[in-house]
């Protein structure tokens, strides 16, 4: 009605209903409006906790632009291509070098050598002479670097140490250095004042790789930053700082072997299917084109319970030795020892060749290994793995020129693997005659239970079906027992001069 005025009646504040809580994933960073079990983004267990009232989302209003966009044509793409670091074997896995403003995570166990090996890296990069690298340092001094490139010769007037655990400081130390590489060592010991909780935390490791990353893309800064792993071997921190970075890169090995493999997980500028091999020295770290000579025994003669089969770490093959050892039990439950392999597709097999060897392994303890320390847990191994476990009940010894490639189904057959020439590339290279192969890599020209022989890629390939088949191969072959094997070893590309 005409006259009538309208009272708005608004509550109070305190009256509203009250914010909602925020809960946050500590491994991977994911926020949610309420508690969860297990997280919807990584998938983990018991991570999500409560971090207080939930954030009010902001809006986001026009800003001006940095960079005006520019037809992709117009762009220079020498801005952009990798440059050698000096190290053959991580320019392998980086696809040529690194790209400036590029972003490299390296992550490993400790003391597997990531700093001596970033060191070295370093080291190179001074010694081109275009700009200098910068070493920031959160877990040693400048002391103890300086000791270690003293022990590795990696001394040299362009490289520069600088040992802080604060954002601010380190962002100065890139200000008066102007490196062309920068290297943080480690990014969970670095934390900056603008976030709260410890350095190593989700916050902390979030807020400083986005710090460095932005750094890295203004001034085109090359930056590498090392990472810690879990005890599962997953990189510690957030799941987003791995989505950040432009290359993820694994540094694995075995303390007890002098190999170390470094292998990448995410390239946004090359493949993921390629790996780099180092030696670890007492003067330091040295890349290994040629490795294969280091997962092979060197006898005098042909022993049994060994075969050899070539594996396929990325795109490089690799001619790795399987051994085994057969003992009888001394009662209760046998024992089963895998080192190397995969401990379930051992026990797959020895069910499969029960019956050709005639043997029934639950009397029999069974040890079964790789030499040199090497990681053979591909399918492809298991014919080589049957044979070794044969050759061991048998004490019957292989040729130390034959190779056995395949893998092994249920059933007994021998099936295709990938990549089949390039094995058998590799294995006639190091002197290798004869290799068992898979019946239909031949294609069906050849029926079962013949013995026809093909030369492929300069080794005498047999053919066989079924694991009975291989045996029984091998068995035939014992006029090569004497043969030696004579390699054709390349020199190491990336050794110290």
């Amino acid at each position: 009605m005409a006259g009538t005025s309208v009272i708005r009646v608004t509550k109070p504040s305190s009256a509203r209903r009250p914010a909602t809580p925020g809960f946050r994933c500590s491994e991977c960073g994911a926020s949610s409006v309420r508690w969860l079990g297990r997280c919807a983004e990584c998938q983990a267990w018991g991570t999500v906790a409560e971090t207080g009232v939930a954030s009010v989302q902001v809006v986001a209003t026009r800003g001006p632009v940095t960079t005006p966009a520019r037809p992709i044509g117009e762009l220079d793409p020498a801005q952009a291509r990798a440059r050698p670091t000096g190290v053959a074997e991580l320019d392998r896995v980086l696809g040529g070098g690194l790209v400036p403003g590029s972003v490299v995570l390296l992550a490993g166990e400790p003391g597997v050598g990531k700093s001596t090996l970033l060191l070295e890296v370093a080291h190179r990069f001074a010694e081109l002479g275009d700009k200098p690298a910068l070493i920031v340092s959160g877990e040693e001094s400048t002391a103890q670097v300086r000791m270690r490139a003293e022990r590795t010769g990696a001394l040299h007037p362009a490289l520069f140490i600088a040992a802080e655990n604060d954002l601010g400081a380190v962002l100065s130390h890139v200000d008066q250095v102007e490196p062309g590489l920068l290297v943080v060592d480690s990014v969970q010991t670095i934390g900056t004042s603008a976030v709260d909780g410890a350095a190593g935390g989700v916050p902390q490791v979030r807020s400083v790789a986005a710090s460095l990353i932005s750094v890295a893309k203004q001034r085109g800064l090359a930056t590498v930053l090392v990472g810690h792993v879990t005890k599962d071997g997953s990189i510690a921190g957030p799941r987003v700082l791995e989505h950040l970075v432009d290359v993820v890169l694994h540094f694995e090995g075995d303390r007890h072997s002098s190999l170390r493999i470094i292998r990448a997980t995410k390239n946004r500028f090359g493949a993921v299917d390629e790996i780099g091999c180092f030696e670890m020295r007492e003067d330091g770290i040295a890349g290994l084109a040629d490795p294969s000579g280091l997962f092979l025994s060197d006898r005098p003669r042909a022993v049994p319970g060994t075969c050899v089969t070539v594996t396929l770490e990325g795109r490089r093959p690799l001619v790795t030795e399987v051994q085994a050892l057969i003992a009888r039990s001394g009662g209760g439950s046998p024992r089963r020892s895998v080192s190397g392999l995969d401990s379930a597709r051992v026990a797959m097999l020895l069910a499969v060749i029960a019956k050709p060897c005639g043997i029934a392994f639950s009397d029999y303890e069974v040890y079964a290994s790789t030499v040199g320390g090497m990681s053979a847990t591909e399918p492809s191994v298991d014919l080589a793995v049957a044979l070794a476990i044969a050759s061991a009940a048998r004490q019957a010894a292989l040729p130390a020129t034959l190779c056995a490639i395949g893998e092994v189904s249920l059933s007994g057959d021998i099936r295709r693997v990938t990549g089949l020439e390039r094995r058998l590339g590799e294995a006639a290279r190091l002197g290798f005659r004869t290799a068992l192969i898979p019946r239909d890599y031949l294609g069906s020209t050849h029926a079962a239970g013949t013995t026809d022989t093909a030369d492929v890629a300069g080794i005498r390939t047999v053919p066989v079906a079924t694991v009975e088949e291989a045996i029984t191969a091998a068995v035939n072959l014992t006029s090569a027992l004497t043969e030696p094997r004579r390699p054709v070893l390349r020199a190491i590309d990336g050794a110290r001069k």
